[in-house]
């Protein structure tokens, strides 16, 4: 499969955030994104080497509003099929927005979930992805299971 879309947003947060620019950066594919003000992160700083805008303010909401703003559409990851905190707020500003999203979750097995991504950003022509999730102190392998779902998604044969 080719990857479907140009380009990766997310906040630089630990966990699905930094997966997910992680997963970009070792499949050569571009990404970005707002992050709050002084780079702000539940583990202190967001690394530099995340190529990372910084909003006006250390507020997380504000660079969850703008990574929804500045892309086609929303993908949130978590490990259970019933998001919460920050992540159902990811949800509800999409909806604000009116932007497409979807929540791809373990319950649905690695493979499902690879194909329910894969068909998302296919049938909706998106070239700038927002992808989201909890904290790392929240769901400790969201990290594995974005990783692996990204990958058999869009794995370039």
């Amino acid at each position: 499969m080719q990857v479907p879309f140009q380009k990766i947003v997310s906040g630089g947060q630990t966990g699905a955030d930094q997966f997910a620019l992680d997963w970009a950066i070792s499949m050569g594919i571009e990404y970005g994104g707002w992050c709050p003000q002084g780079r702000r992160a539940e583990a202190g700083r967001i690394p530099a080497h995340y190529h990372l805008r910084e909003t006006p303010s250390s507020d997380y909401a504000l660079r969850t509003e703008w990574n929804i703003r500045d892309t086609d559409a929303t993908a949130i990851f978590s490990l259970s099929s019933v998001i919460s905190g920050g992540t159902l707020l990811t949800r509800q500003l999409a909806i604000r927005a009116q932007k497409s999203w979807v929540h791809i979750h373990a319950e649905m097995g690695i493979q499902i979930a690879a194909i329910a991504l894969y068909d998302f950003v296919s049938s909706t022509s998106i070239r700038v992805l927002n992808v989201a999730g909890p904290r790392q102190s929240e769901e400790p392998t969201i990290g594995a299971f974005l990783t692996q779902v990204m990958t058999m998604a869009f794995a370039v044969d």
